[in-house]
């Protein structure tokens, strides 16, 4: 098993930036594919960004292409979110998930998932 624990949300102004990171621990020698979800208040839980092992490999959901980044640092066994020109509607809790097979936007298909870090977006 892995344990996944997120970190960097915080209260921002609309345009800043923001790297969110995701630590995992446990069986960390394994090729875990990792993903950020969101989840505004109020509405579903939804796909962000997600990157393969090697992290030659990434996929964007469309309202945050060209703003974020998803990346890993395998030795410090970290995922980041690097968030440039953060918008309102960016304000969410954030959350790491991790899968040995899976990578894609289907939340379900992930099997480990950390506790969420909150993000707010002011105007």
């Amino acid at each position: 098993q892995v344990q996944l624990v997120e970190s960097g949300g915080g209260l921002v102004q609309a345009g800043d930036s923001l790297r969110l990171s995701c630590a995992a621990a446990g069986r960390t020698r394994n090729s875990y594919k990792m993903a950020w979800f969101r989840q505004a208040p109020g509405k579903e839980r939804e796909f962000v960004a997600a990157i393969n092992w090697s992290g030659d490999t990434t996929y964007y959901a469309d309202s945050v292409k060209g703003r974020f980044t998803i990346s890993r640092d395998n030795a410090k066994t970290t995922v980041y979110l690097q968030k440039n020109m953060l918008q309102p509607e960016d304000t969410a809790v954030y959350y790491c998930a991790g899968d040995l097979r899976y990578l894609g936007a289907t939340l379900g298909r992930y099997g480990y998932w950390g506790q969420g870090t909150k993000v707010t977006v002011s105007s």
